[in-house]
């Protein structure tokens, strides 16, 4: 007996037998032509430029452009700083966003929108907006120069930063979305059993959304890896000091374009790892 023929098969309407189900189709039709040509001229355009860089890589001199002492100076600068920065928003970050999802406050709007406004914003616009704020005739970075003696543009410390500043809305956004998706009523059950708020935040909530925060803290490493604009505007162009690698890419596109070559691939390669770590934590929440 086959499928057709069993007990209980849908009948069907036109000829009064069992209903034949079509195989292969799976329901797809073919895919209309004015979606087919711009989806392809799109594809070709995001992926055109990227396959030019790797084409016009100097393959035979790229180890030697590699182990060059700029090279490693701007690549150690580079880790360095956007690990102090992610670091920075790791602190930060992760009370404003349980701030922003976990409490009701007049204006929380009005702050969730100042607070991504870093992502629109043109980097150089940020610096100098920093600037304005942390320099040395700034709103608070005078006071800091007079009181404290510190200075903060155009140093290390600057760098930092200025990577912050643009990367930490990334975190904010993965969790503040991760601890809405999660249920509150766990954080209330310890409350209820004598833990305090703190604590149940330590001891249920973190462990909860830790996928979320290594999410965010993964792309926050990533843009503040990548950040020129503000960078460049707010701590300079300094070797060894403020120079970074988008900085030092900018700066051999001038004089050594192979070198910029290289160097850009090594920043294209953190951007694919950082993108193929990620893609089943973005299939897992699109499927959520």
């Amino acid at each position: 007996m086959t499928s057709l023929d069993r007990p209980g098969a849908a009948a069907d309407p036109r000829t009064g037998g069992p209903r034949r189900r079509r195989v292969g189709t799976g329901g797809r039709r073919g895919v209309p032509l004015p979606l087919l040509v711009p989806g392809v001229v799109a594809m070709a355009f995001l992926l055109l430029p990227l396959i030019a860089l790797l084409v016009r890589a100097p393959w035979r001199s790229l180890p030697q452009q590699l182990t060059s002492a700029e090279v490693w100076q701007a690549l150690q600068l580079s880790l360095v700083t956007a690990t102090a920065a992610t670091a920075v928003s790791l602190v930060l970050g992760v009370p404003l966003a349980w701030l922003l999802a976990r409490t009701e406050f007049p204006g929380r709007g009005l702050v969730r929108a100042l607070v991504t406004l870093p992502l629109v914003l043109p980097p150089v616009v940020g610096g100098v907006a920093l600037l304005l704020a942390l320099g040395r005739n700034g709103v608070v970075g005078k006071w800091l120069d007079s009181w404290f003696g510190i200075t903060l543009p155009f140093t290390t410390t600057g760098v930092v930063i200025a990577e912050a500043f643009v990367a930490m809305p990334f975190l904010v956004i993965s969790v503040e979305g991760t601890l809405r998706a999660a249920d509150p009523r766990f954080e209330e059950a310890a409350t209820t059993l004598g833990a305090s708020r703190f604590t149940a935040f330590r001891r249920v909530t973190l462990p909860l959304i830790a996928p979320g925060i290594a999410a965010g803290a993964v792309l926050a490493w990533a843009r503040a890896l990548g950040e020129f604009g503000a960078t460049i505007t707010f701590a300079g162009n300094f070797p060894g000091r403020t120079q970074t690698m988008p900085l030092a890419v900018y700066l051999a596109l001038q004089n050594d374009p192979e070198a910029a070559i290289a160097l850009s691939l090594v920043l294209l390669a953190v951007s694919v790892a950082v993108l193929a770590g990620l893609r089943d934590r973005w299939l897992t929440e699109t499927g959520r």
